[in-house]
C-alpha cells in the first residue's frame, strides 16, 4: 500500500481504521435509536429510568427508629451545611 512503511504498520493502519469505522457506526446507531425513542413520550413511559419511590412503611428494613442523640446530631450536622 504504502512504500514508506512495514507491513506490520499497514496491518495496524487497517485495524484502526476498521475499529473506528465500527466505532462510528455503533455511535450513529446509538444516537439514532435515542433520538427516536424521545419522539414518542408514551413509550418512554413504559420503562422508567428511575423506580418509583416506596413510601416508608413499605418493608420494616427500609425504616430506623433515631435515638435523641442521633437525632440532635443529625440537626447538628445539617445545620453546618451551608446554603448556597
Amino acid at each position: 500500500m504504502f512504500p514508506s512503511i512495514s507491513l506490520a504498520q499497514e496491518i495496524g493502519l487497517a485495524v484502526l481504521l476498521v475499529a473506528a469505522i465500527v466505532w462510528f457506526t455503533g455511535l450513529r446507531h446509538t444516537r439514532e435509536d435515542s433520538r427516536f425513542a424521545h419522539a414518542d413520550p408514551a413509550a418512554a413511559q413504559g420503562l422508567p429510568m428511575i423506580p418509583a419511590q416506596r413510601g416508608s412503611a413499605a418493608h420494616p428494613m427500609e425504616s430506623v427508629e433515631l435515638t435523641e442523640a442521633e437525632k440532635q446530631a443529625f440537626a447538628g450536622l445539617v445545620r453546618t451545611i451551608p446554603l448556597s
